[in-house]
């Protein structure tokens, strides 16, 4: 079934998922804030807890978390232009049929008066094992942030912020820059900085950084943990920067 399905259809609902992501979820699907509140309360054994969910709900959850946050990056540059909406569908692969659903996801997250954290800090809870999905998450908003071709400085500070929450330092959120906005294939990119090395690296270090970026960020396994397949674009795409990333290094370094 598709993530669609899964978020229409009810396979896993707000009372499964919890926590502000699954509050969000269920005043989307109608219920009171208040009701859903009590239940993910009593789920989470508070604020701060996360339970551990399969396959399916941590894709609902990738998902919801998406919409919120980018929700709120749409308020961080006062305005949401054409661009970024074609992006999020684009990137959604959003079916007419879920349209009205997830747009009262993300007008609910926008006009909230509560802010990014809870959403940020709750997904970066439940997948904490699996960083390369939560760097995929973060690629997905920049891609957004991106798509009008300015990357405003108010959105650089809330990635910079929600990466924070995620556990990435300063130049992990700088290696998913490069790797999402430039791209490994740009000449105004560092490639050594999207394969997580310096230039100092020697041969076989930049060989063995490739190949643990290549296990790690493989599609089939970042689905596995996490990533709706309606995402795929965004694994896609960060395979495709680390695959021409290291081809500029190899013909730098001659390597075979």
């Amino acid at each position: 079934m598709s993530i669609w399905g899964k978020l229409i259809g009810g396979t896993v609902g707000f009372f499964a998922l919890g926590g502000p992501l699954g509050a969000l979820l269920g005043v989307a699907a109608g219920h009171l804030y208040d009701q859903t509140r009590k239940a993910q309360t009593a789920q989470l054994g508070g604020e701060g807890a996360g339970p551990r969910l399969g396959r399916d709900a941590l894709q609902v959850a990738f998902t919801v978390a998406v919409i919120a946050l980018a929700a709120k990056l749409a308020k961080a540059d006062g305005q949401v232009t054409r661009d970024e909406v074609a992006t999020l569908k684009r990137i959604f692969h959003i079916p007419e049929i879920a349209g009205s659903q997830i747009g009262q996801i993300f007008n609910e997250a926008k006009k909230s008066t509560d802010g990014f954290e809870p959403y940020a800090k709750q997904i970066a809870t439940l997948l904490r094992n699996n960083r390369p999905v939560l760097e995929d998450l973060l690629g997905a908003l920049l891609m957004i942030a991106h798509a009008d071709g300015v990357y405003h400085p108010a959105e650089r500070a809330y990635i910079a912020q929600v990466g924070y929450i995620f556990g990435f330092s300063a130049a992990d959120i700088r290696r998913i820059e490069s790797t999402f906005i430039a791209g490994g294939s740009s000449s105004a990119t560092d490639p050594y900085e999207v394969l997580g090395i310096t230039g100092k690296a020697s041969d076989a270090e930049v060989k063995s950084a490739y190949r643990k970026l290549l296990q790690e960020n493989h599609p089939d396994k970042v689905m596995a943990q996490g990533l709706p397949e309606e995402f795929i674009e965004v694994a896609n795409k960060k395979m495709a920067e680390i695959n021409a990333a290291y081809d500029r290094v190899k013909a730098e370094r001659n390597l075979s």
